[in-house]
């Protein structure tokens, strides 16, 4: 593997501190990634797939194309999926709505506080902002997401990110995370891009609204 992540890097134009960067890590952990001395974590294999489109049978065993798609696209989302020329999807406050779990449940009554337009891109629900550094520095306090319901859990890709909202003690607890499959029978792990965010393992039946993000957008301000 440590040969094919130069490879990438190499074919992406992209030095090592600026490769590293991407990554969230420091470019000495690159450095011991690329020279076999280090391993690539889970989440930094899910930043290569998720934000660089990178084929993932290529990471782990070399076979396929590098890329599943050209390496500009950047945004969170299959390329197996049909996408639409152009829809305007809801941006929600999900204050205003009293959370995530009234949106969900009776979206036709949630008030838009506007609207996105994105060409070509898969069929989404809405989109609320982020709020918190779980996800950081792929996602910041801010930033807007993009998500399509999910109405079971049994329907997740491991692995991948979703918006979730979770029962603690009867309050409602709205993040995003990363999902993968946990140890203990009935839970999830919820793994987290921050690397001062411990992973942790929650009950299937805590998670009361499900959502996989379909893209980001970030935006930037100049002061």
């Amino acid at each position: 593997m440590r040969t094919r992540i130069k490879l990438l890097r190499k074919e992406l134009g992209m030095t090592q501190e600026v490769f590293a960067k991407h990554l969230g890590i420091g470019k000495s952990a690159l450095s011991m990634i690329e020279t076999g001395k280090a391993s690539l974590s889970e989440r930094n294999k899910n930043i290569l797939v998720q934000d660089l489109n990178v084929n993932p049978d290529w990471i782990e065993n070399g076979t396929g194309d590098m890329l599943n798609a050209p390496k500009d696209v950047v945004t969170f989302k299959r390329g197996r999926e049909n996408t639409l020329p152009l829809q305007s999807v809801p941006l929600y406050n999900i204050e205003g709505t009293a959370g995530l779990i009234p949106l969900f449940m009776d979206s036709s009554n949630a008030e838009p506080i506007d609207y996105i337009h994105i060409p070509n891109l898969p069929k989404c629900d809405g989109a609320i902002y982020i709020v918190g550094d779980s996800m950081y520095p792929l996602l910041k306090s801010g930033d807007i997401i993009l998500y399509k319901k999910i109405n079971n859990i049994e329907d997740v890709f491991w692995g991948d990110m979703y918006l979730l909202s979770i029962d603690i003690d009867g309050e409602e607890y709205v993040t995003v995370k990363y999902i993968q499959k946990s140890d203990k029978d009935g839970f999830v792990k919820l793994v987290s891009q921050n690397q001062y965010h411990a992973d942790k393992d929650v009950e299937m039946s805590r998670i009361r609204a499900l959502a996989f993000i379909k893209a980001s957008i970030r935006m930037n301000s100049m002061g």
